[in-house]
């Protein structure tokens, strides 16, 4: 099985099926308007045309926004899009029921369950989200889902774009723009520079985009929930707004291109040992130069298995981790000698990251701090449940039980990190904060970023949230496509009957 149809994951499956092994290649893509609308998997910011185009014209619009598909089908892999995994399982300490490691599966109308011999997860990256006011507004979205919307959907809906990160994502996500027939105002950073190619920033400048270094957000202004404008604000040595800067950009687009996190949810669920590394973007799988995890039937390849200073700098880096996988995936199950596999493996010439990768959380910090001095701490950070930093600092719970006891009241990230360290599942589960539909993906960053700031500690000592299958939203007509028995639908009043019920 490969998961994930992009460069990396493609080329695992050409390279594995080659080799004589029977490939599974399943993607998401395309992603439902549901789904879209939800913000996931990615970061889409309500920006995506409505309605969209049928679900044949996606499919044939995602093939043919990937070229290697055509290879891979050549070479015998048998390529599912239009369906995500929504969970993994393996037998562990707590389970013996398996036959063998699972996936499950879904597409627009049902569930399944699939075993595999080997896996390979190519899942890709998210985007960064950190929130400001208005940040809940249509029109905020992440570089990915910019990405996608322009380039495999053909359906952004946006006159006029503003880029928040001045790195190479960012450059490039303006670029990008440009060719789709966007106006780009301006490209923000916090930074006293910019972080990425100056020699493209300037291109872009030529171009008419502005760039405001120095610089942060202190609210997006809108009308019928879409944004309108976006007021910067100019920022000091402390990440501290600077007062009498602030400066009104007409904009229907807020873009966060700060930086991509790998998404290591299904790495997670089956245990492989994950490490936080600044250079490769925060939590990502532990593998050798084989691209084998710590699990011996998983493998890892492309963005998944770290993003280099926000992104994955050059394709070549992706197709040379696939084939490796690939490669090492067909070697373990027997399909090719080690000789054969040595001399494929020298062929590839493998392709090293820069010598001196990014520290890529330094501007996770920066631009963290500057959004909480603009814009307070009565702003959620966790926008399905709707908690604010200040009731994740306060440990407070959810507001429908109630604030609870005097001692609960007193209670708070600080006082908690003098008893014991700050672990991100107990705040989760006190307070709700990445526990909505996206499984945190708009907010395990800042949660993360707001433990280390009040508790004093770095954020690699910040423990990673766990995942929970299904670590997509999923309707329950697909999860379990049956209906009730009709007993079920002719007694459910008196189960559940206030007068009637039965305690055990």
């Amino acid at each position: 099985m490969v998961v994930g149809a992009g460069v990396a994951g493609t080329a695992a499956a050409i390279e594995a099926a080659r080799a004589g092994v029977r490939v599974t290649l399943v993607d998401e893509n395309p992603i439902g308007a549901s789904m879209m609308a939800l913000d996931v998997p990615q970061f889409f910011g309500q920006r995506a045309m409505d309605p969209l185009p049928a679900r044949d014209v996606l499919l044939a619009r995602a093939a043919a926004a990937n070229d290697a598909l055509a290879e891979a089908e050549e070479a015998g892999v048998e390529i599912q899009l239009g369906t995500c995994v929504w969970g993994a399982f393996r037998n562990s300490d707590t389970s013996r029921v398996l036959d063998g490691p699972q996936l499950g599966l879904a597409d627009h109308e049902r569930s399944w369950m699939i075993k595999y011999d080997r896996l390979i997860v190519a899942a890709g990256a998210r985007d960064l989200a950190l929130t400001f006011p208005g940040s809940g507004l249509s029109g905020v979205m992440g570089a990915n889902g910019a990405h996608a919307l322009m380039r495999r959907y053909r359906a952004l809906t946006s006159r006029r774009m503003v880029v928040l990160g001045s790195g190479d994502l960012g450059l490039n996500t303006a670029r990008m723009a440009q060719d789709h027939g966007v106006e780009v105002a301006a490209v923000v950073d916090v930074s006293a520079s910019v972080r990425g190619d100056e020699a493209r920033m300037a291109r872009l400048q030529d171009a008419g985009v502005e760039l405001y270094t120095s610089h942060t957000v202190m609210k997006a202004v809108g009308g019928a929930d879409e944004i309108e404008s976006v007021v910067l604000v100019g920022i000091d040595e402390n990440c501290k707004p600077v007062a009498g800067t602030e400066k009104v950009v007409s904009a229907d687009i807020v873009c966060l291109a700060i930086g991509l996190v790998p998404n290591v949810e299904l790495l997670g669920l089956l245990g492989c040992d994950l490490s936080f590394t600044s250079e490769r973007g925060g939590w990502a799988p532990d593998h050798d130069d084989r691209m084998r995890t710590s699990e011996d039937s998983v493998f890892v390849a492309g963005d998944v298995a770290g993003c280099h200073d926000g992104m994955v700098v050059d394709t070549e880096i992706a197709q040379c981790q696939g084939r490796l996988a690939g490669l090492a995936a067909a070697e373990s199950l027997g399909a090719i000698d080690k000789h054969e596999a040595l001399a494929r493996r020298n062929d590839l010439q493998p392709v090293a990251l820069d010598a001196t990768p990014a520290d890529v959380t330094s501007g996770w910090r920066e631009w963290h701090r500057s959004l909480v001095n603009a814009g307070g701490l009565d702003i959620f950070a966790c926008r399905c449940e709707e908690v604010t930093r200040a009731e994740i600092i306060g440990l407070r719970p959810p507001r429908f039980l109630g604030r609870g006891s005097e001692a609960a009241s007193r209670r708070s990230l600080r006082t908690q990190a003098r008893a014991n360290p700050v672990n991100a599942d107990q705040v989760k589960r006190l307070t709700r904060a990445g526990m909505g539909h996206c499984q945190g993906r708009l907010c395990r960053e800042q949660v993360s970023l707001l433990l280390a700031e009040e508790s004093g500690a770095d954020i690699a000592d910040i423990p990673c949230m766990s995942y929970r299958p299904p670590v997509r939203p999923l309707p329950l007509r697909i999860m379990w496509p049956h209906d009730e028995p009709e007993q079920v639908r002719s007694e459910w009043p008196k189960w559940f009957s206030p007068t009637s019920r039965v305690l055990g």
